[in-house]
């Protein structure tokens, strides 16, 4: 196949992994003010969208992590990359249609580490910079959340306990737009980055670019906007589990958990690191849970969630490095993972319609879920 012709499948490929990456990371930002009322589903869609597309022209520091650190560019060839971005969307979307929160960036990186490593070996992972920028990251990041969100949830009981009741929601519902829009903007600033990051290398390894190149603007509008149009469209499901499947969530609990993830991948984003924003998020509302006086957590869902976490790299690298190996054996390998990628795709969605999660529904209590089986909830439709 024309080096040409793979890169623009390559390409395209990246922008459906990003767009995945919007409605997959919806709740992110957005799941606890659903949760508590603060803006209409809709609503809190419609401007996560707007502010995740402003984030990704913030930085380009991830994206030079992702094309310049993880894998020797000089090694693979965009078939690699594209066996690679195959295995995290059939990741991204299995987990999407269970409704757990994993981590769309560890996806990405795990389609890519294992279709790097079947195709050029060991050697070509970087193991030094993975472990730097993305696994010791994944452990210190949603710990540091968590306790970040329990003292602010307590320090907002406290200092708000002699305020009527009726003012102190709505002071917060109030709050948490604001923090909800900064969390937006966050996960524009640091997801949008990681396929910015995926194009410029494969751009790279066909010889478009010079290494060490940053993306070029293309890039960064493309990126941004397919990110933005997922995002639009509402991972209602996860975004169910996050405002409803883990713990009580009222206003005060909601900005505190927004606030601090919102602290620390702004930090992740100026130091290049390539952070999940879902485990940080999922952190923050966890703490917050813990730091609001005899409320109750789900940890059976907290379970499902942090397994998933651990599972996602080396199940996203199982399926990129076998996607990896069919599409590196010629243009009949590249089409044969395209075809199947594209109807393992058109199953989940079909799957889908049979318990369908919206804006009608998304504030429904779902009762201890189990991955694969129609969810029970209680309580009224979304606001």
């Amino acid at each position: 196949m024309d080096v040409s012709v793979l890169v623009t499948i390559v390409v395209v490929t990246a922008l459906i992994f990003d767009f995945t990456n919007g409605f997959h990371d919806t709740a992110n930002a957005m799941a606890t003010s659903i949760a508590t009322g603060a803006l209409r589903p809709k609503t809190a869609v419609a401007l996560s969208a707007v502010l995740n597309l402003v984030g990704a022209f913030l930085s380009v520091e991830v994206a030079k992590t992702i094309s310049g650190g993880l894998v020797d560019d000089a090694a693979i060839t965009p078939a690699v990359v594209f066996g690679g971005l195959v295995g995290a969307i059939v990741w991204n979307l299995l987990t999407w249609y269970v409704g757990l929160p994993s981590s769309s960036s560890h996806a990405l990186f795990g389609g890519l580490i294992g279709a790097t490593w079947v195709a050029a070996g060991s050697d070509a992972v970087r193991f030094a910079k993975l472990a730097e920028k993305v696994l010791v990251p994944a452990l210190a990041a949603p710990l540091i959340a968590m306790f970040a969100g329990m003292v602010a949830t307590y320090l907002a009981f406290r200092i708000t306990r002699r305020a009527t009741a009726s003012r102190t929601p709505r002071g917060f519902r109030i709050g948490q737009i604001a923090s909800a829009s900064m969390l937006s903007l966050a996960h524009g600033t640091n997801d949008a980055q990681k396929t910015m990051g995926i194009i410029t290398l494969t751009m790279i390894s066909a010889g478009s670019l010079p290494q060490g190149s940053g993306p070029p603007v293309w890039v960064i509008v493309s990126a941004g906007a397919a990110i933005a149009l997922g995002t639009y469209l509402g991972g209602w499901r996860i975004i169910r589990t996050l405002g409803k499947g883990i713990t009580d969530i009222g206003a005060p609990q909601g900005f505190a958990a927004q606030a601090s993830a919102t602290a620390v991948i702004l930090t992740s984003s100026h130091l290049g690191i390539a952070l999940s924003t879902t485990h940080v998020c999922s952190g923050g509302i966890l703490g917050a849970g813990l730091g609001t006086p005899q409320a109750k957590v789900q940890w059976g869902t907290a379970g499902r969630m942090v397994l998933a976490w651990i599972i996602t790299l080396p199940a996203a690298g199982l399926a990129g490095a076998l996607a990896g190996v069919v599409a590196e054996s010629g243009t009949f390998g590249t089409v044969v993972v395209a075809v199947v990628g594209l109807a393992f795709g058109l199953g989940i969605y079909l799957r889908s319609r049979r318990d369908v999660v919206g804006a009608h529904n998304v504030n429904d209590i779902p009762v201890e879920p189990i991955p694969g089986e129609t969810v029970e909830t209680t309580g009224g439709a979304a606001r």
